[in-house]
């Protein structure tokens, strides 16, 4: 079969012929239809400080997938063949402290699926059976190829209530503009959301939220003053890693305000903790989705309307791979897909 492969510690990436996975006890075998291009499988191609550490090349890179079910181990249920399914990336280990309350998310043990194991930037790709999402209700498979990105977004709006509350996000790329789209959708009364990318503000701006702010040409406070905003924010979403984004959102927070933060730093910076005290401010670090609460929102919020479709905005043959990813780190679109069946 074909596949995106990390053949060696540098970077690029090449399609290459590799051996079909085989399936394992527990396992599903998945037709891939379409994958999504993460920030992750950018640090991969470019091979940088943080790929080097943890990748063992050669590695079937990705993980933003979906499928079809064509092949099931024995004593698998709840899936079948022709299933169309998307995948939770995070492989964990059922036996810690964490995953035996139930709490999965949390794994210390936890494997990456095209990080620690191989991936779904392939014409095939396994999985357990317990990893599986199937979709009991129609969906576009371009939507259900980035359910793992849209879990990060959901997990992170959901994290707190948002029902008649001032939320700003930081971030306008691809889960920034999902989350904008969900807090939108279930009530928030204001959605402001920043960057400095004109194309990726325009996006927001197609999503309905009540302000797309420019941040290298404006202000937050002016966009409170715009809004008639005069306590501050009430919900923060940071999706950036930008250390100047989150000491922004910290200064114009209202008191008691909440901040849950998905945004992953490149290294250490300076917070003004002497505001998040005296401000009484909650800060809450945000990693993946919660097994499997978060999908199920997903799966609902779809149901009841939610429009995702703004969000993609590029699509690609797998076979041109290169200028699918070069798009993807042109920092100026939306998601971008990779069909696997051109």
């Amino acid at each position: 079969m074909k596949a995106l492969v990390k053949e060696r510690a540098e970077p690029g990436l090449r399609l290459a012929d590799v051996p079909e996975p085989v399936v394992g006890a527990g396992e599903v075998l998945i037709r891939v239809l379409r994958t999504g291009i993460c920030g992750t499988d950018l640090h991969i191609r470019g091979f940088d400080a943080w790929a080097r550490q943890t990748l063992r090349p050669p590695l079937i890179v990705g993980h933003e997938f979906c499928g079809e079910v064509v092949e099931i181990a024995p004593g698998v249920e709840d899936v079948a063949i022709g299933d169309l399914v998307s995948g939770e990336g995070h492989l964990v280990c059922g036996k810690c402290r964490n995953c035996m309350a139930g709490r999965r998310h949390l794994c210390r043990n936890t494997v990456g699926l095209g990080v620690n194991r191989d991936g779904a930037f392939a014409e095939y790709v396994t999985l357990p059976a317990s990893n599986v999402w199937v979709h009991r209700t129609p969906v576009d498979p371009d939507v259900a190829a980035i359910f793992d990105p849209f879990g990060n977004a959901v997990h992170t709006a959901l994290t707190f209530p948002m029902v008649g509350e001032d939320v700003l996000i930081t971030g306008a790329g691809p889960i920034g503009l999902m989350a904008a789209a969900v807090a939108t959708h279930i009530g928030a009364r204001n959605v402001v959301v920043t960057d400095v990318s004109p194309e990726r503000l325009a996006l927001a701006s197609k999503l309905g939220v009540n302000l797309a702010l420019n941040v290298a040409e404006r202000s937050i406070a002016d966009g409170m003053h715009e809004l008639g905003l005069r306590e501050g924010f009430d919900v923060g979403l940071e999706m950036s890693g930008n250390p100047r984004a989150l000491r922004d959102m910290i200064a114009n927070m209202t008191h008691g305000g909440r901040i849950a933060m998905l945004g992953l730093p490149a290294e250490e910076f300076a917070v003004d903790f002497s505001t998040v005290v005296t401000s009484m401010l909650t800060i809450k670090g945000i990693y993946g989705r919660e097994m499997y609460e978060t999908w199920y929102s997903m799966s609902v919020l779809l149901e009841k309307g939610l429009d995702l479709s703004p969000v993609i905005t590029d699509r690609f043959s797998h076979r041109d791979f290169d200028a699918a990813f070069d798009t993807a780190a042109s920092g100026k679109t939306g998601k971008v897909i990779m069909d696997w069946t051109a």
